[in-house]
């Protein structure tokens, strides 16, 4: 057994996930021994201002050596830094990535929503049946497209769209318009049946309509939920429906996203796996460790397993 770490640094949130990797009769479980969510809301104002604030990159870089530190006491064989659409927009991002590297020695990779998507597949292409699936991820700052035929990606897009872009207003119609054009292009090419939806958004929206995991969630669902969560003020989702101050303000923009690639799709069903970028990269890290060995297990992700 070993230890593997993940570090997801997204426009919205920065995610850590360190995880026991357990072998055993030729298969291997990455056990969720730690899990660190914190609301950096980098996209805030790189999507912006086109910077990353000084508070904030003083914040995120005490954050990482919290992080840092954290990985050294769990004895962490390997870690896996990324980071995506707001460090990828920010002008001031590889000033940022340079101080890391020189005060706390870690490497931010900062990957293009294609390795973004990329990664994601690694797990997602393991929790598909026969079916053709459009699988959408929303994040803060970009949204990924992916078309899957026979458990095989077929077609792949990545647009400039997130729940911060859209909740302040930066992104674009021609945008969006790029955006529906390719799933309906993609969706009728593919005769897709099915969606599959990644983000921590719809994971609270699924959670929220009270599915149990592996079962689909219906669009008419999606829609009566986030009726009822734009019907109310940001402080009475709060303090009412219990959401996250973060989650609270970016839901109802992430869940149009959702909503519109289901229509354009003509998609009513969507499985919600609760894996993401971290479960990716995690699975990625397996990967380099073992790629001298030609006896490879099988892989399952518990990310239930506490």
């Amino acid at each position: 057994m070993f230890k593997l770490a993940a570090i997801d640094i997204g426009s919205n949130a920065v995610r850590c996930q360190i995880s026991s990797v357990l072998e055993y009769n030729e298969h291997v479980t990455f056990k969720k021994v730690e899990y660190i969510r914190y609301p950096m809301r980098l996209g805030e104002d790189v999507f912006d201002t086109g910077n990353i604030s000084k508070e904030k990159e003083e914040k995120f870089i005490k954050f990482l050596h919290a992080l840092k530190l954290l990985i050294e006491v769990h004895e962490v064989k390997d870690y896996q830094i990324c980071a995506t659409s707001a460090m990828r927009s920010a002008k001031n991002a590889p000033e940022i990535i340079r101080k890391v590297k020189d005060q706390l020695a870690m490497r931010i990779d900062v990957i293009d929503g294609p390795a973004e998507a990329e990664l994601i597949n690694k797990v997602i292409v393991n929790m598909l049946d026969d079916k053709n699936y459009l699988h959408i991820d929303v994040g803060g700052g970009s949204t990924e497209f992916n078309i899957y035929v026979n458990r095989e990606k077929v077609a792949a897009q990545s647009f400039e769209a997130g729940s911060i872009r859209h909740m302040q207003g930066n992104d674009s119609e021609t945008i969006w318009a790029s955006m529906q054009k390719w799933v309906e292009e993609n969706s009728k090419k593919y005769h897709v049946t099915r969606a599959i939806g990644t983000g921590g958004n719809i994971n609270k929206i699924y959670d929220m309509v009270g599915k149990t995991q592996g079962r689909p969630i219906f669009r008419k669902q999606i829609e009566e939920v986030v009726q009822q969560v734009a019907a109310m003020k940001v402080e009475d989702r709060i303090n009412i429906m219990m959401l996250n101050p973060d989650r609270a303000d970016v839901i109802v923009p992430a869940s149009e996203i959702y909503l519109a690639a289901m229509r354009w799709s003509k998609i009513e069903s969507m499985l919600v796996p609760a894996v993401g970028l971290k479960d990716g990269m995690m699975q990625s890290l397996y990967e380099k460790q073992r790629n001298h060995n030609t006896n490879k297990p099988t892989i399952q992700n518990d990310s239930n397993l506490v």
